[in-house]
């Protein structure tokens, strides 16, 4: 079955570049699901959609967020990459890697998705 892994540094401090890589196993980021997603889950709160890769390698990105936002992929690695700059105090959460068929801005519950354990994000000063 397909499996995803988030791993990288989960402390960060404020106005630093956040930087996590997702890697896929049991299928094919170019093929098993329409979209590769990234998506943050503060605490408390729900979740909330940062932005996706889809297979071909086209890339969408919340509003709120595109200005500061970069995901990337390596296809050989099968890997998709997030990278956000100017991090906040309020960044913190966990942070999800998910594949889906479907695309939205809002409104993400988990059976919208195939998701990964996520990556305890801290940011501290």
């Amino acid at each position: 079955q397909v499996q995803l892994q988030e791993s990288g540094p989960g402390q960060v401090k404020p106005s630093q570049t956040l930087s996590l890589t997702c890697t896929v196993s049991g299928g094919s980021i170019t093929s098993d699901y329409a979209y590769w997603n990234w998506i943050r889950q503060p605490p408390g709160k729900g979740l909330k959609w940062m932005g996706a890769i889809y297979n071909s390698g086209s890339v969408y990105y919340s509003p709120s967020l595109k200005r500061r936002t970069s995901i990337s992929r390596d296809t050989s690695k099968n890997q998709f990459r997030l990278q956000l700059s100017s991090v906040t105090l309020e960044g913190s959460g966990l942070d999800y890697c998910a594949g889906s068929n479907g695309w939205k801005v809002s409104g993400w519950v988990r059976e919208d998705g195939y998701w990964g354990q996520g990556c305890q994000v801290t940011v501290s000063s």
